[in-house]
């Protein structure tokens, strides 16, 4: 996928070194402000209670999947990167217009990205401390299957909402978290939920307060990860982000985590303004915005002589072989 995978890709090595410590997103280099990188926009148009597809919940009904939608306002650009985000509730409750999903979803649309917020099914008990299999591992794979059906939405819909279907990534808290994961790690698994024949694949996703247990469903092709944990979680076990980070690793997939030392569930209040800064140099790089349609060449050049750096180093060079695989795969996708 590009020069925008060298970077995660090279960093697996560091990543895995710090699994417990924690490992930083480089800033994306480049002069001045800089689109996806920076806050260029104001305020994003929002159009609410869009129909992204529709499935049967967990009472038989068939239940209208809807998201919100927002775009830079006044942007020009015809076709532009696009993230899904994903609210947490216990998979029993929270909504696409509360909480975290909006806030971030709303930030990124203020530096350029295409977002959704997105509503998906959910089933009455909570799911968190002692009560995380059973229904929830239902609800849970639900929930990755209607956010599957929002990313091809986004490809379906590309033409009319000026959307990059080659630059698509995923980010949610808690059982957002844990849907974005499956998105990031079953892009064979698409499910039912609506727009077939679109794939359901994206190119990176983040994770705040989720992870799957033991590292489930890791393979050699799943997305890029970016994890946030706190070690004092009582909600999701943080042995899950640190799991899904090893099984990542192993499987040489690039990963970073960055473990939060006392840290108890979606620490958004304390962190927040890491985890937007931190996702946003991520998505940079795995969705290889630096040389999406209207960057400067400059904003290339740049980001091509940062990652040249990383391929000259001796403990890292010997991932560059993989990122002639993702090219490929990446030029497969755009024809």
């Amino acid at each position: 996928m590009g020069s925008s995978k060298r970077l995660l890709v090279l960093a697996v090595v560091a990543a895995a070194a710090v699994v417990l410590s924690g490992c930083l997103v480089p800033r994306p280099p480049g002069a001045g402000t800089l689109r996806y990188r920076d806050v260029v926009f104001g305020a994003p148009t929002v159009t609410s209670n869009l129909q992204y597809g529709s499935a049967v919940n967990s009472s038989g009904v068939n239940q209208a999947l809807l998201l919100d939608l927002y775009q830079p306002a006044g942007d020009t650009l015809t076709s532009r990167p696009a993230i899904v985000f994903v609210h947490g509730g216990g998979f029993s409750g929270g909504d696409k217009a509360s909480g975290v999903a909006p806030v971030m979803a709303t930030d990124f649309a203020k530096r350029g990205y295409v977002t959704v917020s997105i509503n998906y099914r959910l089933i009455a008990g909570p799911c968190g401390g002692s009560n995380l299999g059973g229904a929830c591992t239902l609800a849970a794979l639900d929930a990755g299957h209607d956010a599957q059906a929002a990313v091809r939405w986004l490809r379906a819909n590309a033409a009319r909402y000026r959307v990059d279907p080659t630059r698509i990534g995923i980010s949610g808290e808690s059982a957002g978290a844990i849907t974005a994961a499956l998105v990031g790690m079953r892009g064979d698994d698409p499910g039912t939920s609506g727009n077939p024949g679109f794939s359901s694949r994206v190119s990176g996703w983040v994770s705040i307060s989720g992870g799957l247990p033991n590292g489930v469903f890791a393979s050699a092709d799943d997305a890029p990860a970016l994890l946030f944990h706190g070690d004092a979680d009582p909600i999701v076990p943080w042995q899950w982000s640190v799991d899904t980070t090893k099984a990542l690793v192993g499987v040489g997939v690039p990963v970073f985590i960055q473990s939060l030392a006392g840290a108890g569930h979606v620490p958004f209040g304390q962190y927040g303004a890491r985890f937007i800064e931190q996702a946003d140099y991520f998505f940079y790089w795995t969705l290889d915005v630096a040389h999406a349609q209207g960057q400067p060449p400059a904003a290339a050049r740049a980001a091509d002589a940062r990652l040249a750096g990383y391929a000259r180093s001796a403990s890292l060079k010997r991932y560059v072989p993989r990122v002639a695989r993702l090219r490929a795969t990446h030029r497969r996708y755009v024809r």
